[in-house]
């Protein structure tokens, strides 16, 4: 074998690794972030969260992205450590998936029809399909359907590459008797174990292997501790991206450590104590890229099935080593906003929603409590106000630079179009909260120097709090549960508010050139209501939003002024709240 040999094997490697991410990656870009919501409401069932976690495992061609995944779910507090160990074992049956894929390259045959199975007769046609949806196609589900199919025709050829590259090992006594060395078990264990954890991939481990097994020189003895090991070093991954994570997510990515080492420790002494015995004659055979997939499949299927019923002293066991203090309840806290889901753009964006969600709901209560505090003033609830302000301008400050890093990935048209939308809808929220502190801090002195509004002015802030609680309901209820039908009342509501506000100014003048109203609490009047317009304003950008999201209008505010000239429903909404909230 010489140089330009290995340039080669180098080549093929790299394509083979490529082609595996590029293929994983436009799997999870078509799913939409649908894979990991289905992890994301797993059941206590454990035979359900091992299937899901197959399933998921095989869709996205890599255990180690699974588990990543949990980690952050635990991380996060979405997920218990109890319900990610089925997930975990289940990713492990997942990822032989692939290696059952690549033992098609093993297939030789002269019949036309079992030739177009082999990966090197339908790859190039694949290819030709997955270029074509690229470059002549518009449509972003077919670029990434077409992608996958790039990605795993690259795969195949890299596979294809390699195997070429190393069959010319087999004539050099060194290759051959380099695996004779790895007959030892401790020795395969340990190569199969470095190797993992230096590509950070079982899956592409497994396919170097089953290259190497093209050159006839691996027997079963060599390449069956060579796979132990791989289980063992694809644990690598999820250890690191348990560092800095809460104590519950480094116990989860110890339990995928522990399944692994307790499997393969339990398969090796059972088998070679039998090997002892027996005097398998197997052994000897040489193994074939088949013979990988069938090693590979048998004892990732027999650990879960022998662990599963033992789950629950895997987790002990994750809590014996990472000890349960006290006060770890309150370690992180819910996070929804973890860095590792970056890594899923579809399902970042979807947690994103969730936070955004979560800040909508508290900017609701701030809301309440302001028209509470002004029919009956309250020290405890002025407080609150203020306390949620603060809390949602950390969560303000955390998803704005979440928004920032998800934007450099590679998002879907529509997935790209919901971060900018989510931008700025989280801007306007802040500024509602930031409103809503105002008005408490402007309640709270009122009442510090005794004074109150006159009855006809306290009427009238009564009805112009209680429009814009309403206008702040409708605001989150349309963009919680993307409600179209609430969205159409935003606007002739906030016109009213702003009606409104107009109105109770002058109202206040008449009332201060009579003598019936003293200057620092018209002010004070006058600030509350110009807040509470601006509240109005901010949800009306929101809807405005939300109408841009649920169609391909951009130019947001003539898209309004058109609805508003011509929609019969909007005339007939704006009279009716005219109406209702009538001075």
């Amino acid at each position: 074998m010489d140089f330009f040999n290995i340039l080669t094997m180098v080549g093929g490697l790299a394509l083979f690794l490529y082609g595996m991410k590029t293929m994983g990656d436009a799997l999870s870009k078509l799913a939409g972030g649908k894979l990991e919501r289905v992890l994301e409401r797993m059941t206590n069932n454990p035979l359900k969260a091992v299937l899901l976690g197959a399933g998921v495992t095989a869709v996205i061609q890599s255990s180690s992205a699974t588990t990543v995944m949990v980690v952050g779910f635990v991380n996060s507090g979405i997920m218990q450590l109890s319900q990610a160990v089925g997930v975990i074992m289940g990713a492990n049956i997942g990822t032989t998936i692939t290696s059952w894929l690549l033992s098609l390259t093993g297939i030789e045959s002269g019949n036309f029809l079992i030739r177009l199975l082999k990966p090197s007769s339908f790859s190039p046609v694949l290819a030709l399909v997955g270029i074509i949806l690229i470059m002549f196609v518009k449509e972003t589900r077919k670029n990434d359907i077409g992608t996958i199919m790039i990605g795993f025709a690259v795969l195949m050829f890299g596979m294809e590459t390699m195997s070429g590259a190393v069959k010319p090992l087999a004539d050099i006594p060194q290759f051959t008797s380099l695996f004779t060395a790895f007959e030892n078990p401790f020795v395969g264990m340990l190569v199969g174990a470095v190797l993992t954890a230096i590509i950070q991939s079982s899956s592409a481990s497994v396919g170097i292997l089953q290259a190497m097994c093209t050159t006839g020189s691996v027997s079963v003895g060599a390449a069956l501790p060579v796979i132990m090991g791989q289980n063992i070093g694809t644990c690598v991954t999820a250890l690191i991206s348990g560092v800095g994570a809460s104590k519950n997510a480094r116990r989860a990515s110890l339990v995928h450590l522990y399944f692994n080492l307790i499997g393969t420790t339990i398969f090796m002494v059972v088998f070679y104590a039998l090997n002892s015995f027996l005097r398998f004659s197997f052994l000897k055979d040489t193994a074939s890229v088949a013979t990988i997939a069938i090693i590979h499949s048998i004892f990732n299927v027999a650990a879960t099935l022998v662990l599963l019923p033992a789950s629950g002293i895997i987790e002990k066991l994750a809590y014996f080593t990472i000890p349960r203090k006290e006060d770890e309840g309150s370690e992180e806290g819910c996070k929804v906003l973890d860095e590792r889901f970056l890594e899923r753009p579809a399902f970042a964006v979807a947690q994103c929603k969730s936070a955004l969600c979560d800040i909508a709901e508290s900017v609701e209560r701030a809301i309440g409590l302001c028209v509470f505090v002004q029919d009956a003033y309250d020290e405890d609830s002025v407080n609150k106000i203020i306390e949620i302000e603060d809390e949602v301008d950390k969560k303000e400050d955390e998803l704005s630079a979440y928004l920032t890093k998800l934007s450099s990935k590679p998002l879907s048209e529509k997935d790209s179009k919901a971060v900018s939308m989510y931008g700025k809808c989280l801007i306007d929220f802040e500024r509602i909260s930031d409103y809503a502190k105002g008005i408490a801090y402007a309640q709270k002195k009122l009442q510090a120097k005794g004074e109150s509004f006159s009855k006809k002015a306290t009427q009238e802030a009564k009805m112009i709090f209680e429009a814009t609680l309403e206008i702040v309901e409708y605001t989150v209820r349309c963009f919680v549960h993307d409600d179209m039908d609430t969205v159409l009342r935003i606007d002739p509501l906030a016109d009213v508010i702003g009606d409104l506000k107009k109105e109770i100014r002058k109202n206040h003048n008449k009332r201060l050139a009579k003598g019936k109203c003293s200057v620092e609490l018209g002010m004070a009047l006058t600030d509350m209501v110009t807040s509470l317009e601006r509240i109005a304003k901010h949800c009306s950008n929101i809807a405005e939003e939300e109408l841009a999201n649920g169609t391909d209008e951009y130019a947001l505010h003539q898209y309004v002024r058109n609805l508003k000239e011509g929609d019969e429903l909007y005339k007939e909404l704006l009279g009716s709240y005219q109406e209702k909230y009538a001075l």
